[in-house]
């Protein structure tokens, strides 16, 4: 992993949905630039891989076991990385993507992605802001996914989840932004060159279309860690809410 010549910060940045890819970029990226990063996923042992590589690399990381729907598990995470040091910056970062036809989506599956995409959300942002605001200053951001924007058959679970999470950041980025907080929504209008995703391509479109990956039609994780990088480096006169990013071959 690169370093940048940063130095160490007396500030936390909590990564919620740390998972191997996305949030395992951010987490790198953040303690690239001298943060101790809180990072916290449902299972804490999927963890370890993503603590060993950043600490290798001089960084300083805290891996908990997350729960993000439970209020009292968000609370205590927030407060944790806060009692460390100042809270600095909070991703939101949990997906929760499933497709099912709608006669076959079950209460339980849409109730359970609403939780993970967006109660989470809400409470995240909520606790975060409690801690930045006696400071008049953080960042908490908001990953959405073009589900966010428009309902497309077989995800009315999954979009109706993150139109509420995008309403979430939109309420709370009025609320707070006069207060010194950026809170950001950041749109990820492609897929993620994951090998789960690169399997989904073959399964649909056979192995001549997944064999056949060109640079820049999928997104790297390490583009939406720069990404929310330079959100977070924005001055507050030029403060971005929501941004739609792709790679150059995306058809949109």
């Amino acid at each position: 992993m690169e370093r940048h010549e940063t130095g160490q910060r007396n500030a936390t940045a909590a990564i919620i949905g740390a998972g191997d890819f996305i949030g395992a970029a951010i987490a790198k990226r953040f303690a690239a630039e001298g943060y101790t990063v809180f990072i916290g996923r449902r299972q804490a042992e999927k963890l370890e891989p993503l603590r060993l590589e950043i600490e290798a690399a001089g960084g300083r990381v805290v891996a908990r076991s997350l729960d993000a729907r439970d209020e009292d598990q968000m609370a205590a995470f927030l407060a944790e990385a806060e009692a460390y040091a100042p809270l600095e910056v909070c991703v939101f970062n949990i997906g929760a993507n499933v497709s099912f036809p709608l006669v076959e989506t079950t209460a339980r599956v849409f109730r359970k992605v609403w939780e993970m995409a967006c109660f989470a959300g809400f409470l995240a942002g909520r606790e975060a802001a409690k801690h930045m605001l006696a400071r008049g200053k953080g960042s908490i951001f908001f990953t959405g996914a073009t589900a966010g924007l428009r309902g497309g058959a077989g995800y009315a679970a999954f979009a109706s989840a993150k139109f509420g999470l995008r309403a979430v950041a939109q309420a709370a980025a009025r609320e707070l932004g006069p207060q010194g907080i950026h809170v950001a929504h950041l749109v990820i209008d492609a897929g993620v060159d994951t090998a789960w995703v690169r399997e989904r391509i073959r399964e649909r479109a056979g192995d001549a279309a997944a064999d056949g990956i060109q640079p820049g039609q999928l997104m790297r994780p390490e583009a939406v860690a720069d990404t929310y990088w330079a959100l977070h480096q924005q001055p507050i006169d030029a403060w971005t809410f929501e941004q739609e990013i792709r790679p150059f071959g995306e058809k949109w």
